[in-house]
């Protein structure tokens, strides 16, 4: 193998240890935290159906936004369903053969390309150009958003712009996965697009981007508004009453 091939493995290969590592415990965290009171935001449902059905409005409409801020919402829908779609087609970089919707979803998710680079472009546009959003932005909100412009500008360019051997950077994923190591092609938008995802999984765990797995943890939106019905105990609350009686 080639130095460079050397280098990218191991970079991979501590990135991934990092973000599979530091996004279980920070789950973990968030299972652990105890949640004393029974504050979700109302009007809420008051039966665990109910509550499904709000998560799954809020995971895929983004339903609070929506009623809060709709050029926000716009934005912040477009990069999200723009970076599922591309996501899900970068799929089949690690599977031979590649199921058959990933085959079907390749087209849209080559064009949502531009939807997620537009919404990730209008949420900093907001950050510069409105007052109290800029009064609250550091340094890490914007970096964070430029590293993503960067990973996505850098994929449309492999992709419309410089094309890059496809087959040899199947072969290096598939190899990764299954410990059979074969060259990383050398194009540098390629390595500059690898890197940059690389850097993204390495801060992942530490950065506000966990808002991801962290939404099904909030008080607010995953507790059912039964306060009159059921007397809501936290299990360090039932431990200690158990210990005094």
């Amino acid at each position: 193998m080639t130095s460079l091939t050397v280098l990218y493995t191991a970079i991979y290969y501590f990135a991934a240890i990092v973000f599979i590592a530091g996004v279980a415990y920070r789950i973990y965290e968030y299972s652990r935290t105890p949640a004393p009171l029974v504050i979700p935001t109302t009007p809420a449902p008051t039966s665990n159906s109910g509550v499904a059905l709000r998560m799954a409005r809020e995971v895929v409409l983004f339903e609070s936004l929506f009623k809060s801020n709709k050029w926000i919402w716009v934005f912040g829908w477009l990069f999200h369903v723009g970076l599922a779609l591309v996501l899900l087609r970068h799929f089949r970089y690690f599977q031979e053969p590649v199921w058959f919707w990933v085959e079907f979803i390749q087209p849209f998710g080559k064009y949502a390309s531009f939807a997620m680079v537009a919404g990730l472009a209008g949420l900093w546009a907001r950050r510069f150009l409105v007052d109290r959003v800029r009064y609250i932005s550091t340094p890490s909100d914007h970096l964070m958003l430029a590293l993503l412009i960067g990973i996505g500008m850098s994929g449309m360019m492999i992709t419309f712009v410089a094309h890059t051997d496809i087959v040899a950077l199947k072969a290096f994923t598939l190899g990764l996965m299954t410990f059979d190591w074969h060259p990383v092609p050398a194009d540098p938008i390629l390595l500059i697009h690898l890197a940059l995802v690389a850097l993204l999984m390495i801060i992942f765990p530490v950065s506000k981007l966990l808002h991801a797995p962290g939404i099904f943890f909030s008080p607010t939106r995953n507790q059912k508004d039964n306060p009159r019905e059921t007397r809501h105990i936290a299990p360090w609350a039932s431990a200690m009453e158990r210990d005094k009686a």
